[in-house]
C-alpha cells in the first residue's frame, strides 16, 4: 500500500499496524541498506585490525631492555580493545544515516503515514539498530581480544578470559559502541540533517574531551569524567584504574542516560514537527 493511497484514505492509516509489524518493517529497511553492512564491516575490521596492531607493537617494544619498565601498569586487555575508539565513528555514522537517510529521500513520510502515532517508529528504529550492532560489536571485541593476546603471546604478559576484568571489558566495549550508535540515532531524529548530526556526534564524543583538557584544574577532570569518551576508556581498563574517573558501569549508565535523553528529545521533535 502506497503512501499516496493512505493519504487519500486516512481511515486506513495505522490499520492492522502492530509494534511487531513496525519492527519487521524497520528490520527490512535496515538490512537492505548497503551502508549498514559497510559500516558494520568497517567497525569489525577496525576493532580487530587496530587491536592486533597495537598489541603487536607493544610486544615488539617489550625487548629485554625495556621489558621491566613496560610491564609496569601494562594492561593487555586494554591494548587489544583500543580499536573501539576509531570504530565508534563508523557505528555512530551508521546510527545517524539510518534516520537522516530517510529524511533526505522522503521515505520517512511513508513510515509516518503507516504509523501515525509516530513514536513507535522511533522505538522500532532504535531497537532494530541496537540489537544487530551489539551482536557485531560483541563479536568484534571478543575476536579483537583474542587476536590481541595472540599478538602479545611472546611477552608472556597476555591476558585471558579468566583475567580479572577482561570479560567485563569485552562486553562493556560492545555496549559502549552500541550506545554511541544509538546516540547517533537520537541525534538523527533531533537534527534531521546528516552533516549536522554527524558533526554534533563527533563534537560530543571527540572534540568535547579536547576542550575539557583546556580547562584549569580541577575543572578539566570534573568535566571530562562525565564525557562519553571517558566512559569508553574506563570500561576497557582493567589495571590501576584512575580514582578520579567514574567506575566503568557507572559511566556506562551515564552514557545510557545521554542516549535516553537524545531519544526522548527526538521523540518530541518527531511528534511535533512535520516530516
Amino acid at each position: 500500500m502506497s503512501a499516496a493511497t493512505l493519504e487519500r484514505r486516512p481511515e486506513l492509516a495505522g490499520a492492522q499496524v502492530s509494534f511487531g509489524g513496525v519492527l519487521t518493517s524497520e528490520w527490512i529497511k535496515f538490512r537492505s541498506l548497503r551502508s549498514t553492512w559497510f559500516s558494520l564491516l568497517a567497525a569489525l575490521a577496525i576493532v580487530d585490525g587496530l587491536g592486533t596492531l597495537f598489541a603487536a607493537l607493544h610486544a615488539h617494544r617489550m625487548t629485554s631492555g625495556v621489558r621491566q619498565f613496560a610491564l609496569i601498569r601494562f594492561d593487555a586487555t586494554q591494548v587489544s580493545l583500543r580499536g573501539v575508539f576509531l570504530a565508534q565513528l563508523a557505528v555512530g555514522v551508521l546510527g545517524v544515516l539510518v534516520i537522516t537517510g530517510e529524511y533526505s529521500t522522503g521515505m520517512i513520510r511513508s513510515s509516518l503515514v503507516a504509523v501515525p502515532h509516530r513514536r513507535p517508529v522511533l522505538a522500532a528504529k532504535a531497537i532494530v539498530f541496537a540489537l544487530p550492532v551489539f551482536a557485531v560489536s560483541l563479536a568484534a571485541t571478543l575476536a579483537g581480544f583474542f587476536l590481541g593476546q595472540w599478538a602479545q603471546s611472546s611477552t608472556h604478559a597476555e591476558a585471558s578470559l579468566s583475567t580479572p576484568g577482561a570479560g567485563w571489558a569485552i562486553v562493556g566495549a560492545a555496549i559502549y559502541l552500541t550506545l554511541i550508535g544509538v546516540l547517533g540515532v537520537g541525534l538523527g531524529f533531533i537534527i534531521r540533517n546528516t552533516a549536522g548530526a554527524i558533526a554534533t556526534l563527533f563534537g560530543v564524543v571527540l572534540v568535547a574531551p579536547l576542550l575539557a583538557q583546556a580547562l584549569p584544574s580541577p575543572y578539566d577532570t570534573d568535566v571530562s569524567k562525565y564525557l562519553p569518551l571517558n566512559f569508553g576508556q574506563r570500561v576497557i581498563q582493567t589495571v590501576d584504574p584512575e580514582p578520579n574517573r567514574l567506575g566503568p558501569w557507572v559511566g556506562i549508565g551515564v552514557l545510557a542516560a545521554y542516549v535516553v535523553l537524545a531519544l526522548a528529545a527526538g521523540a518530541v521533535m518527531l511528534s511535533n514537527r512535520d516530516a
